[in-house]
């Protein structure tokens, strides 16, 4: 149904209405803005109460979790925490997990109530990664978050220390004498390692100096290896896993292996990271497949488990003002300030933005109606505008589209008339063609009836002439029709001798099947049987040699209609294709010519013709078997059981 395009715009679709909704969103974006801008600031200052922004308090939580490293409990540790309170000016107290005092720098008899949330919670073997990057002066964390300070049952005796200090000033005496300047740094569980200048580990085998005999584990460090590799299979056999075997640096291989396999994705116990860089062997790489992730885990798993009994239990950190203060006053610092600026200048682009978008999206319809006019003017067949809305630009838009495409429907059917004419009378010319020459090779005598049916065929050549302009009003279902009363059998006898000629040579049996008496039709005898010479030939072209291509028609009375059906042993038609075969244009063969293949314009005739009768038109078919193309027409009066038809 033809919208009424002269109605009133809806505000909504208006261009008024468009241009308050961007003002609406511009106000919105500044009122959410600035209220991002009082959240980020309001939120700061309670961060800052509570005591998460730790910034410049790293170091408290640092020396603490340095402290829960070294002793297995948190008694003793009432000076660290005095101590760090006094150098940072801030109250540090630290409770267990269920809010027991350990520890609190409060002077006052009744000190304030702690925020209900902790600052930090100091656990050893559970380092915070973001507190812990920002210490200054910090040990760092391992990949599986544990304090490399944590060494436990590692933490070499006096003896081997001895020992292993006095291989490690060796060498170092002997790197130094051979050119490569080298030092002893000392980790947590008390192993020396050397650190060479450059750290590079190769320049020291080409010396004389043992470096490689400071890589031997001690008795200690075997046996806690060894408890370590105990847990860690236990955990993989729940798993349903192999046990592994860890070497020193945590790497580990399979029981029996020679190569080791992934190492783990952390330091090796005792490794301080505040002593320098990592030591001159080849660093851990990341564990790769579910083996290996597995492996790792419960590695991880082992160590936790092992340190356990050799740390201080999780607790939390509380940091405030001295004296228990609250929220302090907020201040419009320089950050702030240029916070404000942006949001600002983040408003103001995004009007001019808004603004420009808004524009561009209004003059943008204009310039493509302006161009698809141009474009019209110089001959293009359908210049055609995208629709982008239902408002006033929108509506016009639509309206030049409708202008368009009836211009161009008028140019098509000018041009299918041309292509109906070309299509048309090839038919009957080529029977008559045909029929001459048969004649003039002897094959048929010229006698009466032969000169009847070339007077018949230049009989329908002279209707189809003379009734083209209506073929070209069916469309608009204007066609004219001159019904009488026609008999099915004779109209199919008639068109199965027209194009017998044609049948022999492309040597298809032409072969008619009716009832007799035949069914009677109330019909145009001469549109009927171009619609059913349409099909007959469509069926001769598609039907390989040897084939049949059957005529038949009889009474359904079930519905008071005659069928007629032409029905070939051809080809077939795909599936895919058969919906479009009384398209207008359609071939099956897109290769074909119209010399060969005609210019698809026989089946939507007969579609047309047989709709201008009051009839349908259908088809079926089975691919490489044939097909049978359906003519259902009224009959000329009520169709008896015998399916013939009755005087009305």
């Amino acid at each position: 149904m033809r919208r009424d395009r002269s109605s009133r715009v809806p505000l909504r679709r208006s261009l008024l209405g468009r241009l308050l909704g961007v003002s609406a969103l511009v106000a919105a974006c500044s009122v959410a803005a600035t209220a991002w801008l009082a959240v980020q600031t309001t939120s700061g200052a309670i961060l800052q109460e509570q005591g998460q922004n730790l910034t410049a308090d790293a170091r408290i939580y640092d020396t603490l979790l340095g402290y829960a490293a070294r002793n297995p409990t948190w008694d003793g540790v009432d000076a660290t925490v005095r101590e760090l309170a006094e150098q940072s000016g801030r109250r540090v107290a630290l409770t267990t997990q269920s809010r027991r005092p350990l520890a609190d720098s409060a002077t006052s008899a009744t000190p304030p109530a702690l925020p209900p949330e902790a600052s930090a919670v100091v656990d050893p073997l559970s380092v915070d990664t973001v507190l812990a990057a920002r210490s200054t002066d910090g040990a760092g964390t391992a990949a599986d978050r544990i304090d490399p300070r944590a060494v436990g049952p590692f933490l070499l005796p006096a003896a081997e220390r001895t020992a292993l200090r006095r291989m490690a000033d060796r060498n170092t005496v002997c790197l130094n004498g051979a050119g490569i300047a080298a030092d002893v740094v000392v980790g947590p569980s008390g192993r020396p390692r050397i650190q060479m200048v450059g750290n590079d580990p190769e320049r020291a085998l080409g010396t004389r100096c043992d470096v490689l005999e400071l890589e031997s584990p001690t008795r200690t460090e075997k046996k806690a290896l060894d408890a370590l590799n105990t847990l860690a299979d236990a955990c993989l056999k729940r798993q349903g896993r192999d046990g592994v075997r860890l070497n020193q640096d945590l790497s580990w291989r399979g029981r029996g292996e020679v190569a080791a396999a992934v190492p783990m994705p952390s330091p090796p116990p005792g490794d301080a990271r505040e002593a320098g860089p990592a030591p001159a062997v080849e660093p851990p790489r990341e564990a790769t497949g579910e083996d290996d992730r597995a492996i790792a885990s419960c590695v991880g798993t082992a160590r936790s488990e092992q340190l356990s009994s050799y740390v201080a239990s999780p607790a939390l950190l509380f940091i405030g003002d001295e004296g228990g203060a609250t929220v302090p006053g907020f201040d419009l610092s320089p950050a702030n300030t240029a916070k404000i600026a942006g949001a600002a200048a983040l408003v103001l682009a995004l009007t001019v933005g808004a603004s420009v978008l808004a524009g561009a999206r209004l003059v943008r319809p204009l310039h493509a109606l302006t161009g698809a006019a141009q474009r019209l003017r110089d001959g293009e067949e359908h210049a055609s505008v995208p629709v982008s809305g239902d408002d006033e630009i929108g509506r016009l838009a639509a309206a030049f589209n409708d202008m368009s495409a009836h211009r161009a429907r008028l140019e098509e059917q000018r041009k299918a008339m041309v292509s109906d004419v070309a299509h048309e009378l090839r038919t009957p010319l080529s029977n008559i063609r045909g029929w001459l020459e048969a004649a003039q090779d002897g094959l048929a005598d010229p006698d009466p009836a032969f000169v009847s049916s070339l007077l018949e065929e230049a009989v329908q050549l002279q209707h189809i002439i003379d009734d083209l302009q209506d073929l070209a009003a069916a469309d608009a279902g204007a066609l004219r029709l001159h019904p009488e009363p026609v008999r099915t059998g004779e109209l199919l006898s008639q068109v199965a001798a027209a194009h017998q000629a044609r049948a022999e040579t492309a040597g298809v049996r032409l072969k008619v099947v009716g009832a007799a008496p035949a069914p009677e039709l109330h019909a145009d005898p001469v549109r009927l049987r171009q619609a059913v010479g349409n099909l007959v030939s469509n069926a001769v072209r598609h039907t390989p040699a040897g084939g049949t291509v059957t005529l038949r028609a009889y009474g359904d009375g079930s519905k008071g209609v005659v069928v007629i059906e032409v029905e070939d042993t051809g080809t077939g038609i795909p599936a895919d294709d058969l919906p479009y075969v009384f398209d207008r244009f359609w071939r099956a063969e897109k290769s074909r010519s119209r010399r060969t293949g005609g210019s698809g314009l026989g089946l939507a005739i007969v579609r047309k013709l047989t709709e201008a009768h009051g009839g349908t038109a259908s088809a079926t078919s089975t691919e490489g078997e044939g097909s049978a193309f359906t003519l259902r027409l009224p009959a000329a009066g009520p169709v008896g059981p015998d399916g013939m038809t009755t005087a009305p």
